[in-house]
């Protein structure tokens, strides 16, 4: 990694801009997989239905926000940074995935509230702050190239 990677990496600004996305991001995450759950769905099955829509509406606003002058424009060099997008974010995928099951199967604890197990809940929102920092770094120096020299 260059000087003028890691300075992009760690501009306050940019960093801001993804965390943000990244809140939308899990609400879409969490709500798709605790949804998925409360029907029935095997719990891993529905975390990873939630990180794939959580990643398609991410990269839609982190590609016309946190990252807009990056990359070229056209649809066919959106389609190629959102398929990118997913590859890179394997990284991120597996450790929220990690630490979700660590979280939700090991201590083999059950919170009901309001009807919905709010340990699962609980254990999907650790998953994605694991995930977070792996996804940004990948994200930015892999799908959106940035500070290339």
């Amino acid at each position: 990694m260059n000087r003028g990677q890691l300075r992009a990496l760690v501009a306050r600004d940019r960093i801001g801009r993804f965390l943000s996305v990244g809140v939308v991001g899990a609400g879409f995450d969490i709500t798709t997989a605790t949804l998925l759950r409360e029907l029935g769905v095997y719990p891993e099955l529905a975390v990873v239905a939630g990180i794939e829509v959580a990643i398609a509406v991410m990269f839609l606003l982190n590609d016309r926000f946190t990252f807009a002058g990056e990359g070229h424009a056209g649809v066919r060099a959106t389609l190629r940074r959102f398929a990118t997008s997913n590859v890179v974010r394997l990284g991120g995928i597996a450790v929220q995935l990690g630490v979700f099951r660590l979280l939700y199967r090991v201590p083999e604890i059950t919170v009901g509230v309001a009807g919905i197990d709010a340990w699962f809940v609980a254990a999907k929102i650790g998953g994605i702050g694991a995930g977070m920092l792996v996804n940004y770094v990948t994200e930015s120096l892999f799908t959106w190239r940035v500070a290339r020299e």
